[in-house]
């Protein structure tokens, strides 16, 4: 069968062959893949970034935002049958630690886990796969459409997640606001996919949700934006630093930039007792000199919080379709339109290459 591959550390991206997967185990799932997105990382992979291939292997499939259809299953599996669509998680745990153990391999504390597409693990770029019934999750057929976008709406629903927890064992008032995010003024900074997904989650939660970036109001990530409710705030005229004075404190700042100098920049903005979640993750090795000491006292004298926020687990991908079938349902064919690239799989190439400002979510299309 045909895959998408690259030699780890190099700029090498090729369609390859690969032996089709069979189902080996009573708990295994056999999917045909459908369609798999192109992220960031994906990019970095391809350029010769982080990537690790399988043991024995010199090479890699990528892709690990899959939507697919089942097509096998084995005797032991009832959570989909043939021909639902359902996705599979990316990370597989350790088997070590505590978290891992619990199936929640996105808490792994050794660091030994192993990611489908990125670490260890073949990807989803590739006509089928087969992975265990743990990792799946069932989408329904009417989100066919957006049900590739699961994968990274589970990171962004896992850090709101997180944030919400937080601030409900610190915050007293918290445990009788059943609803807290229901009109909080929240920052999301960086529009992206993840960024602009973590927007639909805080919004489909009732929260005032302003959006950062440096695109011009007309852009498609700003029009998207405001198609759900939120509100753009151009980062080439409000400063990051002068965000509190422009439009008022957040109580939430939603990070999806992986810009290290921006993060400090925006604890202005933030709200005595807020909580700011950091899902980028900056390139490079730089060192970045900032004003610890205001920054810490910032944080100690109005009881702030920052907490970092990766990959994700399989309830924040249930957490992912159940959000993508109520904002069908309040915003419909709007949500489509994240997707704004579609290319044949045999595209690849350009489907990679291809990054300019009309471009939100890219993806490779492998079978109807």
């Amino acid at each position: 069968m045909k895959a998408i591959t690259i030699v780890p550390g190099t700029p090498t991206l090729r369609w390859a062959e690969r032996p089709e997967p069979a189902i080996s185990a009573p708990d295994e799932v056999q999917m045909q893949v459908v369609r798999v997105g192109i992220c960031g990382t994906d990019r970095e992979e391809a350029a010769g970034g982080r990537a690790l291939a399988p043991s024995g292997k010199t090479d890699l499939v990528v892709g690990h935002e899959m939507l697919g259809r089942v097509v096998a299953t084995g005797d032991a599996v009832t959570r989909v049958k043939r021909g639902d669509f359902a996705v599979f998680t990316v990370r597989r745990g350790c088997g070590k630690c505590a978290p891992c153990r619990m199936n929640r391999p996105d808490m792994c504390r050794t660091g030994q886990y192993r990611e489908r597409g990125i670490w260890g693990l073949d990807g989803y770029q590739t006509e089928r796969v087969v992975d265990r019934e743990q990792y799946v999750v069932q989408m329904p057929q009417d989100l066919e459409a957006l049900g590739v976008l699961c994968e990274p709406l589970s990171v962004a629903e896992k850090a709101i997640d997180e944030a919400l927890a937080l601030q409900r064992a610190r915050l007293p008032d918290v445990a009788h606001s059943p609803h807290w995010l229901h009109g909080r003024r929240c920052l999301v900074a960086g529009l992206g996919p993840i960024g602009l997904l973590g927007a639909l989650a805080l919004r489909l939660r009732g929260a005032d949700v302003y959006g950062l970036d440096i695109v011009d109001e007309t852009s498609v990530r700003a029009r998207w934006l405001g198609g759900i409710g939120g509100h753009y705030v151009d980062g080439r005229k409000v400063a990051a630093t002068r965000i509190d004075d422009a439009i008022g404190k957040m109580e939430l700042i939603f990070e999806a930039t992986g810009v290290p100098k921006l993060v400090f920049n925006l604890l202005d903005a933030l709200a005595p007792g807020g909580v700011f979640v950091l899902t980028g993750i900056p390139g490079g090795s730089r060192p970045l000199e900032v004003p610890a000491g205001s920054l810490i006292r910032q944080l100690v004298l109005s009881n702030q919080v920052m907490v970092g926020s990766v990959n994700a687990s399989r309830d924040h991908f249930q957490m992912a379709v159940d959000d993508l079938a109520h904002a069908q349902l309040r915003w419909g064919g709007h949500i489509a339109q994240l997707i704004t690239h579609r290319h044949p799989a045999a595209d690849f190439k350009s489907a990679l290459e291809h990054h300019g400002d009309d471009e939100i979510k890219v993806v490779l299309e492998w079978a109807q």
